[in-house]
């Protein structure tokens, strides 16, 4: 497979498996409404996607590293398309998080084996665009799966729409298997000859924290966002959608913008020591900006543009941090992206339950969006640790 079409594959599944990760925030008031779940139980569902990604990152970048992208990803999306399936088919609480919680063991293994297929195949001066464009797909992904999951709820309920969800990733999978074939990287001999990082190292730790941190406003937009607008400005499902999809399409253009700004960058000897810190470093503080002002507006466009200032600021973290991980892993990428994901994930479990909690103890959601703005600045420090430090395949 040649570096382009591999490039079109990843970006695709990146859009499939955030078209099925968002599907059940725009589904959650049908949902809720049949199961007869509380806000706090629906809390639980979403972070029992959460938790089960979180806890499978190591496994499954591991997995990636010893079996391939080949046979890692073909599985893992053919069987998470079944979970998407079994999600329309659930009728309680305990089975539909237990679903959901499995849904996400099975995507957990999705960018931990994107990142090695990435190694594997993308010089170093490519990887930041490539992992900015793979993660476009996924904010599309996510942007568009408000609007068609209005519109299929419109057309069909909310069980035939998991259904109808569910064969995009089983087509997928069948031409991966069929298309793909893994590489081996060749030695790099102008790298400096560096071993891959342990995964207890200690620039671990603030790799680990500050991508904990970013997930308390990319999650947040995934999943409480729509309700959030929906319920404090009393907009329609479609007015919500369409609030909630201009956010998601900015990170979109965010996630392009700073891939290539991360290469050219590197390209340059005298800024390659900061091509991966300030993109991050400048979407952090930008982010601590937009998720600190949601509080401070009073119509639903300027929330809108808040959230979508705070969303920009995020998703310009994503593709230096990935990038950062494949400088420091080398052949171990796939098992240290795990490791960074996994705190990033249960940073997703934290804001899946603390952004209810916070509205219910406080009376509204202010206290969360400071919280996350005052941790935004924290994160952006944490890049000061976080030196560029290539390695041999």
């Amino acid at each position: 497979m040649k570096r382009l079409p591999l490039l079109a594959s990843l970006f695709l599944l990146s859009w499939i498996t955030y078209v099925d990760r968002a599907a059940i925030s725009s589904a959650k008031d049908s949902l809720t409404r049949d199961l007869s779940l509380t806000d706090q139980q629906i809390g639980l569902v979403f972070s029992a996607f959460a938790l089960g990604y979180a806890l499978a990152q190591i496994p499954s970048g591991a997995a990636a590293d010893r079996w391939g992208p080949r046979r890692l990803l073909t599985a893992l999306v053919a069987v998470w398309s079944v979970l998407t399936a079994a999600t329309g088919a659930a009728t309680q609480l305990l089975p539909l998080a237990a679903i959901r919680f499995l849904f996400g063991v099975a995507e957990a293994g999705a960018f931990p084996g994107t990142a090695r297929a990435i190694y594997a195949w993308m010089p170093e001066n490519q990887r930041g665009l490539a992992n900015g464009v793979i993660f476009a797909g996924s904010r599309l992904g996510a942007a568009l799966a408000f609007p068609l999951m209005a519109s299929l709820l419109a057309w069909t309920s909310w069980r035939n729409t998991f259904y109808v969800l569910a064969v995009p990733g089983f087509a997928w999978a069948l031409v991966w298997w069929i298309c793909y074939r893994d590489k081996q990287t060749a030695p790099r001999a102008d790298l400096a000859p560096a071993a891959p990082v342990s995964l207890v190292a200690p620039i671990m730790f603030p790799t680990m924290l500050q991508y904990f941190i970013v997930n308390f406003t990319t999650f947040l937009c995934l999943s409480w966002m729509q309700p959030y607008l929906k319920q404090r400005f009393a907009l329609s499902q479609s007015e919500a959608a369409f609030y909630t999809m201009i956010p998601l399409l900015v990170g979109a253009f965010a996630q392009w913008g700073t891939g290539t700004l991360v290469d050219r960058l590197y390209a340059r000897e005298h800024t390659r020591p900061w091509s991966r810190r300030l993109p991050a470093m400048a979407g952090f503080l930008l982010s601590a900006v937009g998720i600190g002002s949601i509080p401070l507006v009073s119509s639903p466009g300027w929330a809108a543009a808040a959230f979508t200032v705070a969303a920009f600021g995020a998703e310009m973290v994503i593709s230096p941090s990935w990038v950062f991980c494949l400088d420091i892993g080398g052949t171990r990428s796939g098992a240290v992206t795990g490791t960074m994901n996994m705190a990033g994930n249960i940073g997703s479990f934290v804001c899946a339950n603390l952004f209810p909690l916070f509205t219910t103890w406080t009376g509204s959601a202010d206290a969360y969006f400071y919280t996350v703005m005052v941790l935004d600045a924290i994160a952006a420090a944490c890049w000061l640790a976080m030196p560029y430090r290539p390695v041999r395949a």
